[in-house]
């Protein structure tokens, strides 16, 4: 996608307007920045790709102290292409409208970043002035079809009506009534302005992926402190939701499913002073020592940070280096640690913070993906994946999905497969995500 981005920006004549119905604006300055807004941790990943594919364009990043940004938006007639994040845009809104800036094209990356309308991110690239919108997203629906209403909102306001009429219409048929007539109405409307990227058809030579689902059985110790807990939480949930009823108990009720996900990983995680081991961190340092052993590098992406600590115990046990990528790493270095990944084949392991990690990165020296601990959003783990099975990988990429049995890990599981129809029957594509999940559906996760 940013070669197409960044075709359109060095040989566009004037100023396009793709979409139809929206306004032309500023005539035909060719000479004209444009304007791309991404999170914080993919700015310079963007400087870096358009150093690689489009030397001659003349690039700003826009980051530092409120001063450094205040001088490099007064500057930015200067460049071709400037690069924010969603974060500063939001604070310096008014420093482009003082401007008076119009840009030839604003990008909006990993556009999720949009789906709720009413914060203060989609508030501000809503009031950039440009000719012609984008918004690139592997995952334009996570939770609900809000989400998708939101980015169009960016990219094509009042063309999905207003939020009330488009829910009425749309969202409250498909997502509760299963309604196919007004699944096909709005795939018809959205279907002209979607640019899928398959990678099949992008890119034909692309190689071979294979999703393993590796089931694991806990151990007595570990299965005994799941099965407490698990008796306790319901017995302590439908006291709490008796009383303040299922509404207010969200948060009690995510902090039991969290401590369930933590059992299946590993009790370690908040039980001081366990020593019993986990069958699934026994069964994930086994695929870890057979495939280094055999030349492979390996990606592990875990929802749980804290989890990283004991597995860099063992890595270092068994004389295994690594590499671990958090929230906590600053851009500066995850550009480091990603490239050295890729060039060094010492580095056998990456560990990655699947929310840090989980886009934006070009793992590609990586065949081999291991998903700990499954995510409630299956789009995000095949985000999380793509990190190595991407435009540039040249060997056959294995993917193993460990799930522990007889747990909540198998029902969040058999949850992603069910929601992933939805969007795959909506926008036609490999996209999948899971809807904002009925009482029911959640009570059952318990059972």
């Amino acid at each position: 996608m940013l070669s197409i981005i960044v075709d359109y920006i060095q040989n566009t004549e004037g100023s396009q307007n793709i979409i139809p119905g929206q306004e032309q604006l500023g005539g035909g300055n060719n000479k004209r920045a444009s304007l791309v807004v991404s999170p914080s941790s993919l700015s310079l990943n963007w400087q870096n790709e358009a150093e690689k594919f489009a030397k001659e364009l003349k690039t700003l990043v826009i980051r530092g102290s409120l001063a450094e940004r205040k001088r490099y938006i007064k500057e930015i007639d200067s460049y071709d292409l400037v690069i924010t994040s969603y974060d500063l845009l939001k604070r310096d809104i008014e420093l482009y409208e003082e401007k008076g800036y119009q840009f030839r094209y604003i990008i909006a990356d990993e556009a999720q970043y949009l789906k709720n309308s009413n914060t203060q991110n989609a508030k501000a690239i809503k009031k950039i002035k440009a000719d012609t919108r984008y918004a690139l997203t592997g995952t334009p629906i996570e939770n609900s079809l809000s989400e998708l209403w939101s980015i169009f909102d960016f990219i094509m306001p009042g063309y999905l009506f207003s939020y009330r009429t488009f829910k009425a219409m749309y969202e409250t048929p498909i997502v509760k009534q299963e309604d196919e007539k007004a699944m096909a109405k709005l795939r018809m409307l959205i279907e002209p302005f979607v640019l899928r990227r398959n990678k099949k058809e992008v890119l034909t030579e692309l190689p071979d992926k294979t999703i393993t689902v590796l089931n694991n059985e806990m151990g007595e110790e570990q299965k005994s402190i799941y099965l407490n807990y698990l008796a306790q939480a319901k017995q302590e949930l439908a006291q709490e939701i008796e009383i303040n009823g299922y509404e207010k108990s969200q948060m009690q009720i995510l902090a039991a499913l969290t401590r369930l996900r933590q059992i299946c990983c590993h009790p370690g995680l908040f039980i001081e002073d366990y020593q019993e081991g986990s069958s699934k961190l026994d069964q994930c340092m086994e695929i870890i020592e057979e495939a280094t052993n055999g030349g492979h590098k390996i990606l592990l992406f875990s929802g749980y940070t804290s989890m990283f600590e004991i597995m860099e115990k063992e890595l270092k046990q068994l004389n295994i280096p690594y590499f671990k990528l958090t929230g906590s790493t600053k851009v500066e270095e995850r550009i480091e640690l990603v490239n050295e990944f890729n060039e060094n084949p010492d580095i056998k392991v990456f560990l990655i913070s699947l929310k840090a990690g989980g886009t934006g990165l070009n793992l590609t020296g990586a065949d081999m993906v291991i998903h700990y601990d499954p995510w409630w959003n299956l789009s995000t783990e095949n985000q999380a994946t793509d990190r190595a099975y991407r435009i540039g990988q040249k060997n056959n990429v294995q993917v193993y999905k460990l799930i522990t049995k007889n747990s909540i890990e198998e029902k969040i599981y058999e949850l992603q497969q069910r929601k992933a129809e939805l969007v795959d029957n909506m926008l036609s594509t490999k996209t999948s995500f899971i809807s904002k999940m009925t009482k029911e559906e959640i009570m059952n996760l318990f059972a």
